[in-house]
C-alpha cells in the first residue's frame, strides 16, 4: 500500500491529517472503500473550502441535503444549509460558525433532522482542510431528555417536584413583569398522616399520597401546577389569579376534598390538611419570598388547629421573627444558667404537714425579664429543646430535695418529647445517684400525651422507673378521653386532680360530684389524690369532705424559690 494512502479506521483527525486532501474523482473513488468503512458520516474539506470527499454514512445521515455533496461543492454553503434557518438563535449560531471557520476553531452543533438528530464536528488539519464528523444522536438526546424529565418529577405520585416548581413559579413570575399577570401559591401540609406511616406502614402511607395526589390535580386548572416538595407537602401554583375570592375558593376546595375518608388496600383512612396562602404580587415577587409567606401562613393555619387555611399577613412575618428570636435565646439559656426552679408545696390533708413539693421551671431573661413558661415550654417541645432542659430540671431539682426535710418528696413534669428520648431512665439514675436523693423521694409527673404515644414502649419505660422505687403520678387527671383506661394500664402512686375541676366547685354543681367520683377511684386502687389550684378555704374543706387526700395551690403557697421554702417549712407541723 503506498505510504500516501492509509486507510481510515476512526474519523479522527490524526486518520484524517494521513490522506492527502487534493481533488479529483480518481483520488475520491480510491478513497471511497475507506470512507464507507467509517461508522461516522465523514465529510473532507480542503484548503479552498471545496467538498473533495464524502462517505456513504454522511449521505445516509443528511437526507435531502445530501444533493449538496456534489463534486468540487463549496463546503460554507453546505455548513449553511445544515445550520439553515432564519431565527435569531439560528442566525447567531451561523455566526458562530463563520468565527470558527475564520479563526480555525474546532466547531460543535447539532442539525436538526426530520426524524433523527446529527452531532457535526469540525476539525481543522494543519494543511488548512477541514474534517466533519457526523454521528446520530437521537438516542442519546431522548435518553437524556427522558433524564432531565424524570429529574423533574416526583418517583410516587408523578407529579412536579420541587426543581419543576422552580421553574414554573419562574415562567409565572416572569409573566407577572411582563403582563402584570399575578399568581398564587398554596403550600399544603397533610394532617394526621404520620399516625398512618407508622401504624399502617410506609406502603399504606405511599399509596395515601398517591390519592392525595390525584385529588389535589382534580381541584386545579391546566394551567395551574400541583407538585409534591417532600414527605407529605404539597404546593399548587395558581397561575392568572385575578382576586384573592379564586384563590379562597381553592384553599377551601382543597381543605374539604383531603379531608374526605380515603380507601386504601382494604383501610378506611381519616386525615386532614392545612394550607397556607400567598398571593404576587402583594407577598412577594421573587419565589423564595413567596414559598417564606406561604409557609409562615401554613404555620398560622396550624396555629389555629389544623384542617384550615390562612392567607398571609404582614404580621405572620414579624411574629416568626421574635419566634426565632426566642429559640435562639432559649438555647443560650441553659449555658448561661438563666433557668430557675420555683417550688410549689402540697399539703397532706390528715396529717396538716407538708408532703413534697412540685418542681416549676422559670426563665428569668437578662432582657426580656421573667418569661412564663407558657411562653417559652410549648416552643420547647416543638425544637426538641425540652429534652435538654428536662434533663437540666431533674438533676437540679434532686439536688435541691436533699436540703429538704427526709420525708419530703420532689416531683418532676415529664413532657412526651423526653419519653420518647432513650436517656430518661438513665438521667433519673444518674441524678439520684449524683445527688444522693433516694428513689422514693422523687416523683415523675406525666400527662395523658405520654400514654398515646407509643404505648407498650411508654409502660416499659414507666415500669422501669417504678422498679427503681421512683413514683409515678397522673397530672392533670380528668381532661382527656381514656383516663380511667391508663388507670387500669399502670399502677399509677398518685392522681392529680386538674384545677380546672377545683375552680368549677363554686361556680358548677357537678364538680363536687367529679371531684368525689375521682377521690374515691384513688382510693379503691389505693392511690393518692391530690387537687391542684385550690385558693380558698371554702375550697379546701369541699375538697376534704370528697375524699381527697392532699391538696396543691396559693392557699398553701405559691410558687416560691428554694431558699424561701426553708420558711414556708416552718410553718407547717412536721409529718
Amino acid at each position: 500500500m503506498s505510504p500516501d494512502l492509509q486507510p481510515v479506521a476512526t474519523p479522527s483527525r490524526e486518520a484524517a491529517r494521513l490522506i492527502p486532501m487534493q481533488p479529483g474523482p480518481a483520488r475520491r473513488d480510491a478513497l471511497l472503500p475507506y470512507l464507507d468503512a467509517v461508522r461516522q458520516g465523514l465529510l473532507m474539506i480542503d484548503a479552498g473550502g471545496t467538498v473533495i470527499a464524502f462517505n456513504a454514512p454522511a449521505q445516509r445521515l443528511l437526507g435531502d441535503l445530501a444533493v449538496t455533496l456534489r463534486d468540487n461543492a463549496a463546503a460554507l454553503p453546505l455548513l449553511r444549509a445544515l445550520r439553515g434557518g432564519s431565527a435569531p438563535s439560528r442566525r447567531a449560531d451561523l455566526g458562530a460558525l463563520r468565527h470558527a471557520l475564520d479563526r480555525r476553531l474546532p466547531a460543535l452543533f447539532e442539525i436538526g433532522r426530520a426524524h433523527h438528530t446529527v452531532q457535526a464536528e469540525l476539525h481543522p488539519l494543519a494543511d488548512g482542510g477541514w474534517v466533519v464528523t457526523l454521528e446520530d444522536v437521537s438516542t442519546r438526546k431522548a435518553t437524556e431528555a427522558r433524564a432531565d424529565e424524570m429529574a423533574r418529577l416526583d418517583p410516587l405520585t408523578g407529579l412536579p417536584n420541587r426543581l419543576h416548581l422552580r421553574e414554573r413559579l419562574a415562567e409565572a413570575l416572569a409573566r407577572l413583569q411582563r403582563d402584570g399577570e399575578a399568581c398564587a401559591v398554596l403550600l399544603i401540609d397533610l394532617d394526621r398522616f404520620k399516625p398512618v406511616n407508622d401504624t399502617l406502614g410506609h406502603p399504606i402511607g405511599d399509596a395515601l399520597l398517591e390519592k392525595v395526589a390525584d385529588r389535589l390535580r382534580s381541584t386545579v386548572r391546566p394551567t395551574d401546577t400541583v407538585a409534591r416538595i417532600g414527605g407529605d407537602e404539597f404546593v399548587i401554583l395558581q397561575a392568572g389569579v385575578r382576586d384573592a375570592a379564586g384563590t379562597q375558593a381553592l384553599a377551601r376546595r382543597i381543605v374539604d376534598l383531603i379531608g374526605r375518608t380515603y380507601m386504601v388496600e382494604g383501610h378506611l383512612l381519616t386525615i386532614g390538611t392545612s394550607v397556607g396562602v400567598a398571593l404576587a404580587p402583594d407577598d412577594g415577587v421573587d419565589a423564595d419570598r413567596l414559598l417564606k409567606n406561604a409557609d409562615l401562613a401554613l404555620y398560622r393555619a396550624k396555629l389555629d388547629g389544623r384542617g384550615t387555611y390562612r392567607f398571609f399577613e404582614p404580621e405572620m412575618d414579624a411574629r416568626m421573627q421574635a419566634r426565632r428570636k426566642l429559640e435562639l435565646d432559649m438555647r443560650q439559656a441553659l449555658a448561661r444558667r438563666e433557668f430557675q426552679l420555683h417550688y410549689q408545696p402540697q399539703l397532706q390533708l390528715q396529717s396538716g404537714a407538708l408532703s413534697g413539693c412540685e418542681a416549676l421551671i422559670r426563665w428569668h431573661h437578662p432582657e426580656r425579664g421573667l418569661v412564663s413558661p407558657l411562653d417559652f415550654i410549648p416552643l420547647a417541645e416543638e425544637i426538641g429543646l425540652i429534652v435538654p432542659i428536662g434533663e437540666w430540671v431533674i438533676r437540679q431539682a434532686c439536688r435541691d430535695a436533699m436540703t429538704w426535710p427526709a420525708h419530703m418528696s420532689v416531683a418532676v413534669n415529664v413532657s412526651p418529647a423526653q419519653f420518647k428520648s432513650d436517656r430518661l431512665v438513665e438521667t433519673i439514675i444518674s441524678a439520684l445517684a449524683s445527688s444522693g436523693l433516694p428513689a422514693r423521694r422523687l416523683e415523675v409527673e406525666i400527662t395523658e400525651g405520654v400514654l398515646l404515644q407509643e404505648n407498650e414502649k411508654t409502660l416499659q419505660t414507666l415500669h422501669r422507673l417504678r422498679e427503681l422505687g421512683v413514683r409515678v403520678s397522673m397530672d392533670d387527671f380528668g381532661t382527656g378521653y381514656s383516663s380511667l383506661s391508663y388507670l387500669r394500664s399502670f399502677p399509677f402512686d398518685k392522681i392529680k386532680i386538674d384545677r380546672s375541676f377545683v375552680k368549677d366547685l363554686t361556680s358548677k354543681p357537678d364538680g363536687e360530684a367529679i371531684i368525689r367520683a375521682i377521690a374515691g377511684l384513688g382510693k379503691s386502687l389505693g392511690m393518692t389524690t391530690v387537687a391542684e389550684g385550690v385558693e380558698t378555704s371554702e375550697q379546701m374543706q369541699r375538697i376534704r369532705l370528697e375524699g381527697c387526700t392532699d391538696v396543691q395551690g396559693y392557699l398553701i403557697s405559691k410558687p416560691i424559690p428554694t431558699e424561701d421554702l426553708a420558711q414556708v417549712f416552718a410553718s407547717y407541723p412536721q409529718a
